[in-house]
Parts: C-alpha cells; sequence; structure tokens
C-alpha cells in the first residue's frame, strides 16, 4: 500500500509542477533571475517532499508549494508596475567595456576574469578588444557586445542596395506529404509542386522535407541522405516546363476577378494540356 501511495503522491506532484512550468511562462534557465532560480529549486524541493514522505500532511504540503508559486507570479506583476522592483529582484546590467576600455572594477565586482570576458568575447564573433565600443554583461550572464564602427560588417543599408524584402519559406512536404496550406501560402499549387519533383526526379514518398523560398526555389531533404538525385534529361525538362506553364495559366484564371481575362487563361491552360497529352509519350 505506501508503494501505491508514493505513486500516487509522486503522479499529482508531478502534475502540480507541470502546471506550475506552465503557467510561469516560457522562460529559459539562462534567463531566469537568482531569485526565479532558488524559488524554482525550493518548489522542486518540496514536491519531492510531498511524494516520498508519506507521513506528511498532504494540505501542508500542497500550502507551501502554492506559497512559493504564488510568490515568482507576484514579483512578475509587480516587476511590471515599478522598475525599482525589477531592479531589487532581477538585477541590473553591468558594462564591462566602456569606448573601448575594459572596466576592470566592474569585472572585478562581478567576479568576471579575463580569461571569462575573452571567452565571452569570442562567442560574440570578436577576437580583438580594441575592435569593441560597448559591452554589457546582461542580468541573464550574457554578454552584449557592440563593435565599433569600423569593424561592424557592412549591411545591405550600408551598401545602399535596393533589396526585395525577404519572406519565410514555407515547408511544402513534411515526411511525405503535401502540406496544403503552407503549399497556398506560397501562391503555388499541387501541379506546380508534382512538377518540380519530377524535374528533380524525385518520388514524393521518398522526401523527408521540401521548402519553398521567396524566389520559388524549391529545396528537397531526401530520407536517404546518400541517394543523389538524379538529373533529369532535357526532353524531362521541357515536359516539366510545360506542365508549370499550364499549372500557371490555371492558377492565373483562378486569381484573376475579370471575366475575359479568366476567359483566356482558361482557354490558354486548355491548349497547353492538350499539347502536352500529345507530346509526353515523346518526351517521357
Amino acid at each position: 500500500m505506501d508503494v501505491i501511495q508514493i505513486a500516487l503522491r509522486a503522479f499529482f506532484a508531478l502534475v502540480t509542477l507541470f502546471v506550475i512550468t506552465r503557467l510561469s511562462g516560457k522562460k529559459q534557465l539562462a534567463q531566469l533571475t537568482f531569485f526565479e532560480y532558488i524559488v524554482g529549486i525550493t518548489i522542486g524541493d518540496i514536491a519531492a517532499f510531498i511524494a516520498t514522505d508519506i507521513e506528511n500532511n498532504l494540505v501542508h504540503g500542497y500550502t507551501s508549494l502554492i506559497v512559493f508559486a504564488a510568490i515568482p507570479f507576484l514579483i512578475d506583476y509587480l516587476s511590471l508596475k515599478s522598475k525599482f522592483v525589477r531592479d531589487l529582484f532581477e538585477g541590473k546590467g553591468t558594462v564591462l567595456i566602456k569606448k573601448g576600455k575594459i572596466l576592470e572594477d566592474n569585472m572585478k565586482k562581478e567576479h568576471i576574469s579575463t580569461d571569462e570576458l575573452l571567452e565571452q568575447l569570442r562567442l560574440k564573433g570578436v577576437f580583438k578588444v580594441a575592435d569593441v565600443e560597448f559591452a554589457m554583461l546582461e542580468t541573464s550572464g550574457h554578454l552584449s557586445v557592440m563593435a565599433k564602427k569600423q569593424a561592424q560588417a557592412a549591411t545591405i543599408k550600408d551598401l545602399q542596395l535596393n533589396l526585395p524584402e525577404e519572406q519565410e519559406p514555407e515547408t511544402v512536404i513534411m515526411d511525405g506529404k503535401i502540406m496544403l496550406d503552407p503549399l497556398r501560402a506560397s501562391g503555388r499549387n499541387t501541379d506546380w509542386l508534382n512538377t518540380e519533383l519530377e524535374k528533380a526526379g524525385v518520388k514524393l514518398d521518398n522526401v523527408f522535407m521540401g521548402q519553398v523560398d521567396a524566389s520559388g526555389q524549391l529545396y528537397l531533404d531526401l530520407y536517404n541522405d546518400q541517394l543523389q538525385m538524379p538529373q533529369p534529361s532535357q526532353n524531362q525538362l521541357l515536359l516539366a516546363s510545360l506542365k508549370k506553364s499550364q499549372a500557371d495559366f490555371e492558377m492565373f484564371a483562378l486569381e484573376t476577378k475579370n471575366p475575359e481575362t479568366k476567359k483566356v487563361y482558361t482557354k490558354a491552360a486548355e491548349k497547353l494540356q492538350s499539347t502536352i497529352d500529345q507530346l509526353s509519350p515523346y518526351l517521357r
């Protein structure tokens, strides 16, 4: 009976911890403040005590657990309203490098050695302290670094290039199955996708993942990474191009609201489909 009782206590304690964790948000361990870290350890100890000490009063155990869980929520709420509370419990960032000069006193205050500072800079891709204009140790323990102007990488804005905005690629194939919603979001249809697969000489069920970028390029990752995708012949490429054009005509016909334009695209799609049917035996 003791074993069953401990198992039930452990199960409900675990469920309670799961609920508390879900309610606490999506903070990573590195984003927790010292206070939240200490409270988290204490809550874990209380849950373990509730689960294993069968002599313990469950009401008392869960009361203390709820109190410890409620305190961070209260502090988070007060932190949103008051900078004083925020600074008290979360702390402040410490400047370690300012105007290219290392602040040794601040490093001693935070117990940061020179080797640790250099390591953090290297993790940020900075290997010369002389290239750093400003560096701050955040309350999470991460180092934020701003390089000097002459050491910063040139951006598109610096080069004054007028490039189109980048768009998120759409995952149109996953685990050998076509994802219809992302495919529609990319502005393409299954006919286009099947044509692209035919161009690449790949079967749908052999595709682990397929993504379409903003330019319409299809990236394919196959289940067998050692498998080399065969290069399609010129005839296959021509047939695939014809099918793509026919699919484009159909898509244009569906998208346009002008009856005359819709009629023109529909007729063009039908004629091209007829041509494809006639040429297919010779182009395969």
